[in-house]
């Protein structure tokens, strides 16, 4: 929104200022009306009692609010309530005088109503000033006039009081200080109207300024946050008020040649808005609170015990191995890990890298080890590395991970802690840098427990408005436990029930439908003049950008995908080309993936895929070749199980021990965010319309070039109710690419539905009949 025309408004009807609230803060409004209401019962109530106290009186004394039962003859204009309620406004408090305090709740009413503006503090005291000063006066001078009445003129309150006054300084002494109260009441009234005086006298100056348009730079404006009030034209929210409309051209002309008042003047509304604070997303949920630390499970091993004689043992073993084969060493040490123990090596000059590279078997075999892994040599160091499992590997907890200083402190984007790695230190990358994951690894070997690591670590660093999940999982079961954060965490498609999305051809229309968000945050990116959603956002939140030519806060998205061959397998390319688009473009636009696959094959992984997926997580695999298949190098056929995993991020390869997460600990940490207030819904996918898919629909369907066998197939489906193109192929004796192009044609005159990987088609004609009046209207 750009600031080009000042002005300010005058008092528009009642209407509009009923009506603009409802744009606003709606909760404000509606409070101040209940209080309206109220105050406008009991001004009633409290006029009916003047006339039918000495009736009411005897029936209701000694009644509370709260009394049920029913009670006869109340003359009240307000009944029972009503008469209950006047009767302690009037004779228990201030007597008449009350009314002065239900003059103060009206004002009141109005300013929450947005209807006046009042300074509330400066009234409450003239109010309840006059109201306690004219309680006392009423009784002191007109008391004893109202004794055989059913009404204390001046309440319970003047009474006392006044008898107070009378008994401590006599009637004269009790004159004089009603007297000195009265210059007081009048000292504060006077207050009021001269600061009345003052803000009117402002408003007229700067109404006069105003008036004056004048040259001057554009002026970015502001979003729509929680301390005032925006729509069409936004207001300060202040005692003296000002509306700025914007206007297509951000330009001002000098009128006249008091040119310097009128830059003082819109200085002034700069000035206003450069004092209003940041916008903030995370007041959408403002009392959302983190999962707390201490729901984690506490394991009996805090620290990791180093076993001295394994680590001697294994030292010699190693030495006299390579001394057998005339591989002599200059020094050696060992840095232990959870789970594997790092032994550096520095050979003699002249020792060839690759003759101990040969040796792993040897080693491995005189080390009775699981599997050994070298590393010739390590990056950075003039050593040569050998891996060795530990007899005892060590649990690394979830709760020992995510409590760690390391990742506590992280200022990332989207940090994930991964694990520890050999020197026992936490493992923590930011995922908005990766920028998009591939894990892979055999059964059983830790995959699912680390996408529940990852999802666990965000939970514990990101707030619901910053951050989104769409989870897919074929599977059905791996990611069903988060759907009880649905409204808080995750995303999905319209009028969709589940969602965690499990169905194939759900999966296909959310990927196309997360591309179509990426597309939409590109032309915000674009409108913005902005690189990256980053520097979107701290535009948006320094109220840079209007949300009335629909800007707003983009939280991240994290795509996750379970069992990612089985999409492969089920919907080829479609499933493909939405993800490769995906992570070639989305990483500006805040859009990440993760895939996870147990069948590490080039049919799975395709050359598009590890194109555009850089950081990669391998467990262990049974081969070298799937080994080589995922990280480009051998070493996850040496890794030994349970979590101990190889990252890598186009570089080398960092060993890491993935933490542990029990599925009772998801639950907790699901349960505990599910029992705080949500939004009212997941957020919702934008709808996805394939329009190269319509276009050729409509050149099938109108086309002279139909096949001609397209009616004799269209019986054929229906009658056998199976949409097979391998049914065609037989039946009409027809090759491949007639029969495709036949299936198409059906499908693109609503016969049939959609391709559905390997499976056949739904047939959506349910008879002959139908069929015959749809094939009647292509004719």
């Amino acid at each position: 929104m750009r600031i080009n025309n000042v002005t300010k408004m005058n008092t528009n009807s009642n209407f509009s200022k009923i009506k603009t609230p409802f744009k606003g803060n709606i909760v404000n409004y509606f409070a101040g009306l209940v209080i309206l209401i109220f105050t406008a019962y009991a001004c009633i109530s409290m006029f009916s009692f003047l006339f039918y106290a000495s009736t009411d009186q005897s029936k209701i004394e000694g009644i509370s609010l709260l009394h049920f039962k029913p009670i006869n003859g109340i003359k009240n204009w307000c009944g029972l309530r009503g008469a209950i309620l006047s009767n302690i406004l009037i004779n228990e408090w201030f007597g008449i005088s009350t009314f002065f305090l239900l003059v103060f709740t009206t004002f009141s009413a109005l300013k929450l109503m947005r209807i006046c503006n009042i300074n509330l503090m400066h009234n409450f005291i003239l109010y309840l000033s006059l109201t306690i000063w004219s309680s006392i006066t009423l009784t002191f001078f007109l008391g004893k006039f109202f004794l055989k009445t059913a009404i204390y003129i001046g309440g319970k309150h003047g009474l006392f009081i006044s008898n107070l006054l009378n008994y401590n300084f006599g009637v004269p002494g009790t004159f004089l200080i009603i007297f000195l109260f009265f210059f007081i009441i009048i000292g504060i009234i006077n207050i009021n109207i001269i600061l009345s005086l003052i803000n009117l006298k402002k408003n007229k100056k700067e109404n006069k300024m105003n008036s004056q348009i004048v040259t001057t730079k554009k002026i970015e404006s502001i979003p729509d946050i929680q301390s005032f009030h925006i729509d069409e034209n936004f207001t300060t929210k202040n005692n003296d008020f000002e509306i700025i409309k914007p206007e297509e051209e951000p330009f001002f002309t000098t009128k006249n040649s008091d040119t310097y008042n009128s830059n003082a003047s819109v200085n002034t509304k700069i000035d206003i808005l450069n004092k209003i604070k940041e916008y903030d997303p995370t007041l959408e949920l403002s009392n959302y609170k983190y999962p707390p630390i201490d729901i984690l499970k506490e394991y009996s091993i805090n620290e990791f015990e180093i076993n001295i004689e394994e680590q001697k043992t294994n030292k010699n073993r190693i030495l006299s191995t390579l001394n057998s084969f005339g591989i002599k060493i200059v020094m050696i040490k060992a840095t232990v890990g959870p789970t594997i123990t790092l032994y550096e090596i520095q050979p003699e000059a002249g020792v060839r890298v690759s003759k101990i590279r040969n040796l792993e078997n040897d080693i491995a075999l005189r080390l009775s080890a699981l599997g050994i892994r070298i590393i010739a040599p390590i990056p950075g160091k003039g050593t040569i590395g050998i891996e060795v499992p530990n007899n005892n590997p060590q649990t690394v907890s979830i709760k020992s991970v995510i409590s760690s200083k390391k990742f506590q402190e992280a200022k990332f984007d989207l940090p994930i802690a991964l694990g520890k790695t050999i020197t026992n230190e936490t493992f923590i990358f930011d995922l908005c840098k990766m920028p998009h994951l591939l894990v892979a690894g055999a059964t059983g070997q830790g995959k699912s427990v680390g996408l529940n690591v990852i999802i666990t670590s965000l939970l514990y660093k990101k707030h619901p408005s910053q951050l989104k999940f769409v989870l897919i999982d074929p599977k059905k079961v791996e990611f069903n436990i988060y759907s009880k954060i649905e409204t808080h965490f995750l995303a999905k498609l319209e009028n969709e029930k589940e969602p965690v999305v499990t169905d194939i051809t759900k999966v296909v229309q959310t990927l196309n439908s997360l591309t179509k968000e990426m597309d939409d945050r590109y032309s915000l990116l674009k409108k913005a003049h902005v690189r990256n959603i980053k520097e979107y956002n701290e535009k948006f939140i320094n109220h840079n950008l209007n949300p009335l030519k629909g800007h707003q806060y983009m939280p991240y998205f994290v795509v996750i995908i379970d069992e990612f061959g089985d999409l492969i397998m089920t919907a080829g390319k479609e499933v493909e080309l939405p993800i490769a688009r995906i992570a070639q473009l989305a990483r500006a636009v805040g859009i990440h993936m993760i895939i996870a696959t147990q069948r590490p094959s080039v049919s799975i992984i395709t050359g598009i895929i590890k194109a555009n997926f850089p950081a990669r997580v391998a467990f262990r695999v049974s081969a070298m070749v799937d080994s080589r298949t995922i990280l480009d190098a051998s070493g996850a056929n040496q890794l030994v199980g349970k979590g101990d995993l190889l990252f890598s991020q186009g570089g080398d390869l960092i060993r890491v021990q993935c933490a542990f997460i029990d599925t009772s600990e998801v639950e907790k940490i699901v349960g505990y965010i599910n029992t705080q207030q949500g939004n009212t819904s997941a957020k919702i996918l934008p709808k996805y319309i394939n329009e190269s898919n319509i276009g050729k629909s409509e050149q099938v369907v109108y086309s002279s070039e139909r096949d001609p066998l397209f009616t004799d197939a269209a019986r054929l489906i229906v009658i056998h109710q199976q949409g097979s193109t391998s049914l065609i192929q037989r039946k009409f004796e027809v090759g491949y690419n007639r029969a495709g192009r036949l299936m198409d044609q059906l499908e693109a005159t609503g016969i049939v539905g959609a391709a559905q990987g390997n499976k056949t088609r739904e047939v959506l004609i349910g008879d002959e009949y139908h069929l015959e009046q749809i094939l009647n209207s292509l004719k």
